[in-house]
């Protein structure tokens, strides 16, 4: 395929119509939320500081409620929203706005609690007392917001990298609790409410269409796929230190519209495991009645991975991710993995579509035992006329600061800026091949990016 004719598919990305239409229903949303609360009689009676404050409190009070249903939708694996802006943007997505929801719910806390002490001309701590013990559902709403607080809190990179995955995906599922906490008092205290059936009637779509998302694509989709496809693990087999992979046979697994690249959320259905939903991508091209996973052992969970049995049965959501030959652009391609990274790359060095010498890998790992599929690249490699550069040393040693930085990349690949470069592995080296690809004059829409940071 010629140059020009990879250019004229370029992917799909979060500026298009789609993306258009996705912002303006955010918006138009955003603005039935403030005029709510106009209509509500919010500006009425506003004459001094006390009552600026509550009418802002009321306001920062619904916007926050809003966005927080929003970041529930983000993770609600709605299909054309995956497609859209891609598994890895999201997550950017919802970490961001759930910092924004917290801000707000935490100011419109403050900002009431002041009006009404202003306005009541009485203690803080006397009004804090009357609005726990005189409104209805208060303290479930403060137990809520205490909730809200610990979700967030734990996803601070800084506390995240130091819990268990376990630990942090139990703590996120409160992010529902917390929301049923506040749903009764926000209906039953906002003065927008209270004479506008209209106003209630709305918040409670909202709320309906996002428990709907959440049932129909985080339990009913998944479990309908379960029962169709009859996924089971077929066979548990090592392939280095800590890393096993997991041959899943089912029928019709063609139906799923699995590519290589992509990965789904993963159950297995043991004592201890089926609560539990983990991200690992395909290591293998997807075919008709089998898929294949890679594990690496990395906390309780994956380390369990190669005690699993053959016959244990297995739940999929998906498939996710945008790192697939949709978005190629170029003839000449450059797959850049990192550690466990590799196992979407690898599936990819098979499957894509590409001439000898077309085709370049660098796989970056600590040292030769943390390399994966070493025996696969290489006679893949020699198949397909392909090129595999395996990057070892650790940053942290004299002399190998340099590795996979622009000169070092240029060394190895020199056509870099001929290319499209598909990214794939831990936060900080994403990071870095990123950079030394902006050095290096790649054009940013020829980098396709996934991190491994769940």
């Amino acid at each position: 395929m010629s140059e020009l004719a990879y250019e004229q598919r370029a992917p799909r990305r979060v500026t298009g119509l789609g993306a258009g239409d996705l912002w303006l229903l955010f918006l138009a949303n955003l603005a039935v939320v403030a005029g709510l609360w106009y209509q509500g009689g919010a500006l009425n009676g506003v004459g001094d500081l006390g009552t600026a404050l509550i009418s802002a409190g009321r306001l920062t009070g619904l916007v926050g409620t809003y966005l927080a249903l929003v970041q529930i939708l983000l993770v609600a694996r709605l299909p054309w929203l995956e497609r859209l802006a891609g598994f890895d943007t999201l997550a950017q997505w919802h970490r961001r706005n759930g910092k924004l929801v917290l801000w707000l719910l935490l100011a419109h806390t403050v900002l009431i609690t002041a009006g009404y002490t202003l306005t009541g001309r009485t203690s803080l701590w006397h009004e804090i007392s009357k609005l726990l013990s005189s409104y209805d559902d208060m303290i479930t709403a403060t137990i809520g917001m205490g909730l809200l607080i610990v979700v967030v809190v734990t996803s601070l990179v800084i506390v995240r990298r130091r819990l268990p995955y376990e630990v942090w995906h139990a703590v996120h599922l409160m992010t529902y609790a917390a929301m049923a906490l506040a749903f009764a008092h926000q209906l039953s205290n906002g003065s927008e409410f209270s004479a506008d059936p209209l106003a209630k009637d709305y918040w409670r779509v909202l709320y309906l269409v996002t428990l709907g998302a959440i049932v129909a694509f985080r339990l009913l989709v998944p479990l309908g796929q379960t029962l169709w496809h009859g996924m089971r693990i077929e066979a548990v087999v090592p392939e280095g230190d800590g890393v096993v992979s997991l041959h899943i046979s089912g029928r019709r697994l063609d139906r799923l519209g699995a590519r290589s690249g992509q990965f789904f959320l993963w159950r297995f259905l043991t004592g201890d495991g089926w609560w539990q939903a983990h991200p690992f991508s395909l290591s293998a091209p997807p075919a008709r009645d089998r898929l294949r996973v890679t594990v690496k052992s990395l906390g309780d969970y994956t380390a369990r991975a190669a005690l699993l049995r053959p016959g244990t049965r297995v739940i999929a959501e998906g498939p996710f991710g945008t790192l697939t030959e949709a978005v190629r652009t170029r003839r000449r391609v450059l797959l850049v993995a990192g550690g466990v990274g590799i196992t979407p790359l690898r599936a990819l060095f098979e499957d894509l579509p590409a001439a000898p010498g077309e085709l370049t890998l660098v796989y970056r790992a600590i040292d030769a035992p943390d390399v994966v599929f070493r025996a696969e690249l290489d006679a893949l490699a020699a198949r397909r006329g392909a090129a595999v550069h395996y990057v070892l040393g650790d940053h942290r040693d004299p002399g190998n600061q340099a590795l996979l930085g622009p000169t070092h990349l240029r060394g190895l690949v020199p056509d870099v800026r001929g290319r499209d470069v598909y990214v794939c592995g831990p936060p900080a080296m994403t990071a870095l091949a990123e950079d030394s690809l902006r050095q290096l004059r790649v054009p940013r829409r020829h980098i396709h990016v996934e991190r491994f940071a769940w």
